[in-house]
């Protein structure tokens, strides 16, 4: 099961240190089972376990179709840390997509948890908290000016690409987005510019 820890920021705030300071540094102690995956999202502490052959079966489609079929030669990663602005007296980001693509030889010489500058895609597959990979981590990615979201959504049996980060403050979001049932296509855009094939991914 996925947990949550919401960090209650303390009465007296004339303390050194910031909450979000607090946060972080908890964030970093915080210690997890083997398998088990702690991400920090919109100031919570998210654990999630291992997931299941379903998603790891979505993710191998979508990495096996990239590596084949993209314009442009990119690295994946399963499990690389991302941190991402928060934004003015917000603790960082730090969140573990479910696939990263980058140019080739972007994670060389990266730290456990990199900025989002180089990153051209990632993608999550719903589990858990399909609520969480619908819009707290949507949101994320955007004010990390990913160009592009895929959800591979096995609840409801579809793919959504999101694209066209932007906005300002809170209400920073992906401006479009594609959406299509399993089984029916998907166009990638530049670079990747080439048609994703969704039939195996539920």
């Amino acid at each position: 099961m996925t947990t949550a820890a919401r960090y209650e920021p303390p009465e007296d705030r004339s303390a050194a240190r910031s909450p979000s300071e607090v946060l972080l540094d908890g964030f970093h102690a915080f210690e997890t089972p083997d398998g088990f995956r702690a991400e920090l999202i919109e100031g919570e502490i998210v654990v999630t376990p291992p997931p299941d052959g379903s998603h790891e079966s979505a993710i191998a489609s979508l990495v096996r179709q990239v590596m084949k079929r993209s314009k442009l030669e990119t690295d994946a990663s399963g499990n690389k840390g991302l941190s991402i602005g928060g934004g003015p007296d917000k603790v960082d980001d730090h969140v573990i997509p479910d696939a990263v693509f980058v140019p080739v030889g972007a994670f060389a010489g990266q730290g456990s948890w990199m900025p989002p500058d180089h990153v051209l895609m990632v993608a999550e597959v719903t589990s858990y908290k399909a609520d969480r990979d619908r819009g707290a981590k949507r949101r994320a990615y955007a004010r990390g000016n990913v160009p592009l979201y895929l959800l591979i959504d096995q609840g409801e049996q579809s793919a959504t690409l999101f694209g066209e980060p932007g906005g300002s403050g809170d209400l920073i979001d992906y401006r479009a987005s594609t959406r299509v049932p399993f089984g029916k296509s998907i166009e990638l855009p530049s670079p990747f510019a080439f048609t994703l094939e969704t039939n195996e991914f539920g």
